[in-house]
C-alpha cells in the first residue's frame, strides 16, 4: 500500500513549485514551436517519446509494468482523458495565447475539489469551501469574457479559451479517475505509462485523420521545444506529479498548482511578448483566492 500523508510536507512543496514552473513554461514552449510543428504532431511526439522514456526508466529500476493487477479499466479511462486534454490544449493554442491557456487549464483544481468528496468522504466540502468554488468559477468567467467583443489575441480567441477550459476539466477528471480507481495503488510509472501510451495512439490517429503535414526540417528552437516537452514535462514532471497524487491529498496538491498560471503569465509575457491585461491578472488572483479557500486546512 502507498504511504499516504494527510498534509503537504516540505519535500512535497518543493516538488510542486518545480512542477508549476515547468508547466508554466510548457505552454510557452508549445506555442513557440507551433509555427514549425503542427499541434497534433507536437502532442503525438511528446506522448510517444515520454512513454518510451517511462518504459526505459521502469526497466532500469526493475519496476513491473505489465503484470495483471486489475488496473486496465482505470488506465484506459485515464489515458483517453489525458489524450483528449492535450488535443484541446494544442488545438486551442492556435487561437489563444499561452498565457490565457494556462489560466483556463487551472479550472482543474475546481473540478478536483468538487469531485473528490464523491470518492473520499474525508475530502467533503464545507459551506466556506463551496463559496471558494463559486469565487474560483467567477475568476474563470472573468477571464473568458475577455474573448468576446474586443479580443486581445485574435478573432477566434474565444475558441482557444473554450478549448483551454475543456482541457482543464479533462485534467481534473483524469486526477479523479486515478484516485477513484485501482490506479491509486499502482506505481507512478505504470499510471503515467497508461496515459502517455494510450494518448500517443489516440493523438496519432487524430493527426492522420486531420491530414496534418509532417515538417521536413526543424529549427534549433523547435527541436529544443520538443525535447523539453518530451523529457522534462511528459517524463520527469508527470512522473513526479503522479507520485505526489498517490502519496498526498489530491485537493491540497491541486490548490498548490495555482502557482502555474502565475509562472505562465510571467513567462508568456517575457518570452513571447504576450499581452497581460488587467482583467486577466484580476482573473488569476480571483481563481487563486477561490482555490485557496477550497483547500485551506479546517480548524
Amino acid at each position: 500500500m502507498t504511504d499516504r500523508r494527510n498534509h503537504l510536507d516540505a519535500m512535497a512543496v518543493a516538488c510542486l513549485v518545480l512542477c508549476c514552473f515547468i508547466w508554466g513554461l510548457n505552454q510557452v514552449a508549445a506555442k513557440a514551436a507551433l509555427a514549425e510543428i503542427p499541434p497534433l504532431w507536437q502532442a503525438t511526439v511528446r506522448s510517444a517519446g515520454g512513454a518510451l522514456l517511462v518504459g526505459a526508466w521502469a526497466r532500469w529500476r526493475r519496476i513491473p509494468l505489465f503484470t495483471r493487477d486489475g488496473t486496465w479499466p482505470g488506465g484506459l479511462l485515464a489515458g483517453a482523458l489525458f489524450g483528449a486534454e492535450f488535443f484541446c490544449i494544442f488545438i486551442g493554442l492556435q487561437f489563444t495565447s499561452a498565457s490565457r491557456m494556462v489560466v483556463f487549464l487551472y479550472i482543474s483544481p475546481f473540478v478536483v475539489a468538487a469531485g473528490m468528496p464523491l470518492i473520499s468522504r474525508a475530502e467533503r466540502l464545507t459551506g466556506g469551501q463551496a463559496g471558494g468554488l463559486l469565487l474560483a468559477f467567477a475568476g474563470i468567467a472573468l477571464a473568458f469574457s475577455e474573448g468576446f467583443g474586443g479580443s486581445v489575441v485574435g478573432p477566434r480567441q474565444w475558441l482557444g479559451d473554450a478549448l483551454g477550459l475543456l482541457a482543464g476539466v479533462l485534467w481534473g477528471a483524469t486526477t479523479l479517475a486515478i484516485r477513484g480507481s485501482t490506479l491509486t495503488g499502482a506505481s507512478a510509472e505504470k499510471v503515467l505509462l497508461y496515459q502517455l501510451g494510450i494518448s500517443a495512439v489516440l493523438l496519432l490517429a487524430a493527426a492522420l485523420v486531420a491530414g496534418a503535414p509532417i515538417p521536413a526540417r526543424l529549427s534549433a528552437l523547435a527541436w529544443s521545444s520538443l525535447a523539453f516537452q518530451t523529457v522534462v514535462v511528459s517524463f520527469a514532471s508527470y512522473l513526479l506529479w503522479f507520485w505526489l497524487i498517490r502519496r498526498y491529498p489530491a485537493t491540497q496538491l491541486a490548490s498548490f498548482t495555482m502557482l502555474t498560471p502565475v509562472f505562465g503569465l510571467l513567462l508568456g509575457g517575457l518570452l513571447l511578448a504576450e499581452p497581460l491585461t488587467a482583467r486577466l491578472l484580476a482573473a488569476v488572483a480571483t481563481v487563486a483566492a477561490g482555490i485557496f479557500i477550497v483547500n485551506r486546512r479546517r480548524a
